[in-house]
């Protein structure tokens, strides 16, 4: 179970890359075309009009995408912005009482935003809601990642959670192996 679990968290770490290298790919092609549009504007005195349809909108979703599908993978390799003043000053068992809660919390919140972007995924399909672009986009396909990315941080928390109740320590604190560097 170990195993599938990580993977999952790599396979949704390297979604999460693939969508940003896709923003960088979309902003590039669009940066050489209006270049080619000054060109031309300079040199026949008119632009050619070259441009992605919906680009900003595309690159919005794939902003999305990327950041929710990285959630998972981020929160086991320790990536994630933790305060930390209060539980390094309170004894070891205290500081692993308050990252249980802390988890739990997290859990449950997490948990919550997943159900809900399955309604919103599920609401945007039935009524066929559609981008306001250029391009008309159905709106469950961007919205589609960001569940997936919610629930892949939930199984990742109640992992977390269920590790930290068995004595294992925290992922991201250090102690034990990296799960994700093998």
């Amino acid at each position: 179970m170990r195993r599938t679990l990580d993977y999952l968290y790599q396979i949704s770490g390297g979604l999460a890359a693939a969508f940003i290298v896709a923003i960088v790919g979309v902003v590039f092609v669009q940066v050489c075309l209006n270049l080619a549009d000054k060109v031309a504007a300079a040199i026949t005195g008119a632009g050619l009009g070259l441009t992605i349809p919906s680009y900003a909108d595309f690159t919005g979703f794939f902003l999305a995408a990327s950041t929710f599908l990285a959630l998972a993978y981020a929160l086991r390799a320790g990536g994630h912005i933790r305060v930390t003043l209060l539980l390094t000053r309170l004894p070891a068992r205290a500081q692993r009482g308050v990252e249980i809660i802390v988890v739990a919390v997290a859990l449950a919140m997490s948990a919550y935003a997943s159900g809900y972007i399955l309604l919103l995924v599920y609401e945007s399909f039935e009524y066929g809601d559609r981008s306001s672009g250029m391009v008309s986009v159905p709106l469950w396909l961007p919205q589609l990642p960001v569940a997936f990315g919610l629930i892949i941080l939930t199984i990742a928390l109640l992992d977390e959670l269920v590790g930290l109740l068995r004595g294992r320590p925290a992922s991201w604190d250090g102690k034990g192996e990296n799960l994700l560097s093998e």
